[in-house]
């Protein structure tokens, strides 16, 4: 089913998707900010999986523990952040555009 124009009548549509964004840059911001207190624990962790390997281990293990924890933090906020901005562009912005006229609308608009 192709939307249409409610001010033109075009099928020439497009999505801002400016909730996606904005809520996948926040998620990713604050993933990573979480994460970091994530990445203590995992730095924890890489340090004992590494004392087996001596001090070299341990700081490579802490290292990793770290930056895999901050990675970790930083994804499931960013697609967390992105799947709400997702739902606030569908209910509550004007999300779709029109290419011809540039009239802006939401899907509730038919």
């Amino acid at each position: 089913m192709h939307k249409l124009c409610p001010n033109c009548q075009s099928t020439r549509i497009t999505t801002l998707d400016r909730g996606k964004k904005v809520g996948g840059v926040i998620g990713t911001v604050g993933g990573a900010a979480s994460g970091v207190a994530g990445a203590m624990s995992g730095a924890e962790f890489g340090g004992t999986v590494g004392v087996m390997a001596g001090p070299a281990g341990v700081a490579l293990g802490s290292i990793a523990g770290a930056i895999i924890g901050g990675l970790v933090g930083a994804a499931t906020g960013g697609i967390t952040g992105a799947k709400l901005g997702e739902v606030v562009d569908q209910r509550v912005l004007d999300n779709y555009q029109c290419l011809d006229c540039s009239y802006v609308f939401n899907q509730n608009t038919d």
